[in-house]
């Protein structure tokens, strides 16, 4: 005879759920279908979290994946430099074609690394991905043009200013009198070096053509345009209809070779690295500084966008001292990470003389920082 047991225990009889948790059961489903849903559903907003830190003393690849050094100087005596002097960067995540999701913004939202946009702040309306990066990569030339006369007129090297043109608005008067690349030495015999004395000498002749003596092709030709007339807010204003691009004769060449990094705001350290390559010694005193910020062929320093998520980037490259914009000490004020040392600036020349602080050890807990209020 055989003996069957049966060892599985008798289920228990089944409890059922409360009202209660019944509803909280539902709610939760429904949470996560929503949150499932709005996974997929697009967005307004992009997220700008830190992007590669560079060492303007150091080197990078070029569009060939070449490792180049990032400032090559030549028609002048240059000097090895120790310490880093590096320019931060922001990546944005997300453009017009394919925005972050909603738990991706949500996380970006609670991360102080990070920092969520609308998109607009970023690609404006018909501004295409294609058309932004033209534009940033545009900004980047001309900030290392401008950060080079800043750095070489700091440097007693005689920097000359001149106007081009860079191209022809619709009705142009100047269409088919003026070519593209043409350089505008003066305007009815005033010597012109910036847009703005262009346009004010325009201005002042109150629709009277102007003659322009422009170099092209190496030969200086004399033309006259009659501009036309037009309104802004309210104001009688003439015009030429030429777009124009500033740029300099410089006495010595100075290349800056960045590849996949564009905007305006590296240029206070391409100047700073661009003096620290021309002259003898160790401007940073072998310390690691970072910092950001646009600079003009005067040497003014000027806002940037990201600046805190730049201090992020920085603190974790392991930089010391951070050269942030005076005008965007609001912005850094109880948002700065670590032990990361932040110097407000407004000029290059308040950056060399931070500099020249932190060489000497001496001075260093009285540097211009940023405060509240």
């Amino acid at each position: 005879m055989s003996l069957f047991v049966d060892d599985t225990p008798a289920p228990s009889p089944r409890r059922r759920l409360s009202g209660r948790a019944s509803v909280g059961v539902w709610a939760l489903a429904v949470a996560l279908v929503a949150l499932l849903v709005l996974t997929f559903l697009p967005t307004a907003y992009v997220i700008q979290r830190q992007g590669p830190v560079v060492n303007t003393l150091g080197s990078a690849e070029n569009a060939e994946g070449e490792d180049v050094p990032l400032i090559s100087i030549s028609g002048a005596e240059t000097y090895p430099a120790e310490g880093s002097l590096d320019l931060t960067t922001v990546q944005v995540i997300g453009n017009r074609e394919q925005t972050p999701s909603w738990f991706e913004l949500a996380m970006a939202w609670f991360d102080p690394a990070k920092a969520v946009l609308p998109i607009e702040q970023i690609y404006p309306e018909g501004t295409t991905t294609e058309q932004r990066n033209e534009e940033s990569a545009a900004l980047m030339v001309d900030s290392q043009k401008e950060a080079t006369a800043a750095a070489l007129t700091e440097l007693g090297y005689d920097v000359r200013p001149h106007v081009s043109v860079y191209g022809f608005s619709r009705d142009s008067a100047a269409a088919g009198i003026l070519q593209e690349d043409d350089r505008i030495v003066s305007a009815d015999g005033t010597p012109i070096e910036t847009t703005q004395q262009l346009r004010d000498v325009i201005n002042a002749g109150e629709g009277d053509p102007v003659t322009l003596v422009v170099q092209r092709a190496g030969e200086d030709v004399t033309e006259t345009v009659t501009p036309t007339r037009t309104e802004d807010d309210g104001n009688t204003v003439w015009l030429i209809g030429v777009t124009t691009s500033h740029d300099y004769d410089f006495p010595i060449d100075v290349t800056i070779q960045l590849d996949r990094i564009g905007g305006p705001s590296a240029g206070q350290m391409f100047a700073l690295g661009i003096i620290d390559t021309l002259t003898p010694g160790e401007l940073t005193g072998g310390e690691h500084i970072a910092g950001t910020g646009t600079i003009d062929a005067a040497g003014a320093i000027g806002p940037i966008g990201g600046i805190r998520q730049k201090l992020y980037g920085a603190e974790d490259a392991g930089a010391d001292y951070f050269f942030a914009p005076e005008e965007n000490c609001d912005e850094v004020v109880d948002h700065v990470p670590g032990d990361l040392r932040v110097v407000s600036v407004a000029t290059l020349e308040d950056s060399l003389d931070a500099l020249e602080v932190i060489r000497s050890g001496e001075g260093v807990d009285e540097l211009p920082s940023c405060t509240a209020g």
